[in-house]
């Protein structure tokens, strides 16, 4: 998977796009009617100031979705989240927000500079969807909000520490979550065990899909979810884009039912075909993506050649 085209949608809304050469007289849309896109890029204008701009062009209070794009390099580390978050009282609407929408040749994906997003979710205590982008340095301490009901976290090396964090927060309006773990070598040293408060279904009440993707463990996630409390309120679960076998899939047939799900995505998989067969007999009322196969291979055979990957790292 490569990011090579920025949002076009986002939150329902068509994405205008707000960079250094949107012109100060230049028409734009009611700020109410489109996803703002603040998006910087290689020229000189520092992004707090290209936003202060986008504050002055833009009615700001009827503002509902907004999207950070490229804020900088190393030594911006934090800083599209923390513009915002000093700008919060100007946006006393926003309730979408997508952060790091990052082309490959801007940013690739484990390389986008992060910090601290605590106090972002702080300063918006009525925002319904986050979706951030990037793992580097990126923290965050247990969320609590009462509006919040879509988090996720496309990453290609997700902090163990930002896995927990998630785990232990109190959001009881949250209906969709996606974790994209990454690796090692990108940082991405969460493990199941940093799951099992979501597993146990003492948290996230309203929680109706779960994605727990493109990681090296997915295995173990798989034999966790076998007898997860969490799984029976379903109504669709993610399991792909990284190195699920046949022991994960055989996992997941032989614990609890699957046959209330909507939806079970595994694309991106190396299962073989007569257990992609098998799955789809036994969940014949579920939609099934199996798509990208990367082939069956024995698991002390990825182990020894390191042939397995997952489907998005840098």
């Amino acid at each position: 998977m490569s990011f090579d085209e920025h949002l076009t949608e986002f939150a329902g809304l068509p994405v205008v796009a707000f960079t250094p050469d949107t012109e100060p007289d230049e028409p734009l849309p009611p700020a109410g009617e489109a996803a703002w896109a603040v998006r910087g890029d290689w020229n000189d204008e520092p992004y707090p100031r290209l936003f202060e701009r986008f504050m002055a062009a833009v009615d700001t209070t009827r503002v509902t979705a907004l999207v950070i794009g490229f804020w900088g390099w190393d030594d911006a580390a934090g800083l599209g989240a923390a513009t915002l978050t000093a700008a919060a009282d100007r946006f006393p609407n926003l309730r979408a927000l997508f952060l790091g929408d990052i082309l490959d040749e801007e940013y690739h994906l484990s390389w986008i500079p992060h910090a601290d997003i605590t106090p972002l979710v702080e300063a918006f205590p009525r925002l319904e969807r986050l979706e951030v982008r990037g793992g580097d340095g990126l923290a965050l301490r247990a969320p609590r909000s009462d509006a919040l009901k879509v988090l996720r976290f496309e990453s290609g090396g997700l902090p163990s520490g930002v896995v927990r964090a998630v785990a232990a927060g109190d959001l009881p309006a949250l209906e969709e979550l996606d974790l994209w773990f990454g690796v090692r070598n990108y940082g991405g040293d969460a493990t199941v065990d940093d799951l099992a408060p979501i597993f146990e279904g003492t948290r996230l009440p309203a929680l109706r899909h779960l994605g727990l993707q493109n990681g090296e463990f997915q295995d173990d996630i798989a034999a966790a979810l076998a007898a997860a409390p969490v799984v029976a309120r379903l109504e669709s679960l993610a399991l792909g884009m990284g190195m699920l076998s046949d022991r994960g899939a055989e996992a997941l047939l032989s614990g609890q039912p699957l046959t209330h799900l909507e939806r079970l995505d595994l694309g991106f998989h190396y299962l073989s075909e007569p257990m992609m067969e098998r799955l789809r007999a036994a969940l014949p009322g579920v939609e099934i993506d199996l798509d990208q196969a990367q082939g069956a291979q024995p698991e002390p055979w990825r182990e020894w050649t390191g042939t397995a990957f997952v489907q998005v790292t840098e």
